[in-house]
């Protein structure tokens, strides 16, 4: 009998576990190097090759790739016509200068890019924006791609950078790019369906917090949204109006936090975990047993407990035990 995917308690789906693939026998996947020539002149193949020519670029050959088989461009295109994607994290002001000192000495640029059609004109690339700006630093006139015609190509490889990114706050603008990027390409499809590119649906609602406000403390509520917040069956249209009220009542809550915060400080207690110390006291989370309320209902009694939080009990030796992520976080 197969087993039946993960379902919260609502009975909404979770987003897959992502898992390392178990190491395969020796040349059991994929095409042999005979089988990765393709003909230029037909299906998306043409059509890519008319596009990247009439956007002022050359194709320069093509090729199956040699792990699923899929067809790809290798093709010159002008600079001033490549963007990165919207939804992916800020460039490095330090990783692309750094970059461009090293091509510039070496007078040689040998790390295509990955590039993708945009929507109406010119190209995106998911993969390759700090070379793209260590590039356009240097005056280069063209860029070399390796062009996909599968547009999913730039989520499939964003979902992959947002394990790279370096803290809760990185990835969390990772993941809102992703999905705003994904409405514009296909928003009346279920938001479950895009479970893998996404991660979790937290990191939606963190995402969207961090767009209003820079400096949010995300790390103090990410383990409340985690364990009750799922992807949704319903479009990406109106899966985004619930994430969207929840950020508000996270910041409804966050304004409260920060007041009993500012008393905790005003009595002269001290430690870099205020904030995750009030979030904890108020927390309904820590005494339910089985099948946890749903995430309105939560956040509703942590805004009551926070408003009535009384700090005048609160000794220095009590935060002592305080864990859990600083207060920038």
């Amino acid at each position: 009998m197969a087993t039946p995917k993960p379902k919260s308690a609502t009975g909404r789906k979770r987003a897959p576990a992502k898992r390392a693939p178990k190491k395969a026998a020796a040349g059991s996947r994929g095409i042999l190097p005979q089988d990765c020539r393709l003909d230029a002149g037909t299906g998306d193949i043409a059509e890519l090759t008319r596009r990247i020519e009439s956007e002022g670029g050359i194709v320069l050959g093509t090729y199956r790739e040699p792990l699923g088989g899929h067809p790809v461009v290798f093709a010159s295109l002008p600079i001033g016509k490549v963007e990165p994607t919207p939804f992916q994290r800020d460039l490095s002001e330090a990783h692309h200068k750094k970059l461009a000192g090293v091509l510039d000495k070496t007078g040689l640029f040998l790390d295509p890019i990955i590039a993708i059609t945009a929507p109406k004109e010119g190209f995106w690339t998911p993969n390759g924006r700090h070379r793209l700006a260590a590039m356009q630093r240097l005056g280069a006139k063209a860029i070399m791609a390796l062009v996909v015609p599968q547009r999913e190509i730039a989520w499939q490889i964003l979902a992959l950078n947002t394990e790279k990114a370096h803290n809760l706050k990185e990835r969390s603008l990772e993941v809102i790019r992703i999905y705003k990027g994904l409405l514009d390409e296909d928003g009346a499809r279920p938001e479950t369906e895009f479970a893998y590119y996404l991660e979790e649906a937290a990191l939606v609602t963190l995402g969207l917090c961090y767009e209003q406000k820079k400096n949010f403390a995300g790390g103090a509520y990410a383990p409340i949204l985690r364990r009750l917040e799922t992807f949704s069956g319903e479009s990406l249209r109106k899966a985004l109006h619930a994430h969207e009220k929840h950020a508000g009542e996270v910041f409804k809550l966050d304004e409260l936090v920060t007041d009993a915060v500012a008393k905790l400080k005003a009595k002269g207690l001290m430690s870099p975990y205020l904030r995750a110390f009030v979030v904890a006291r108020i927390n309904p989370l820590r005494w339910v047993q089985g099948d946890p309320p749903p995430l309105e209902d939560v956040l509703k009694t942590m805004r009551e407990r926070a408003a009535k939080f009384n700090t005048d009990r609160i000794k220095q030796e009590d935060l002592a035990t305080a864990g859990g992520p600083p207060d920038d976080e």
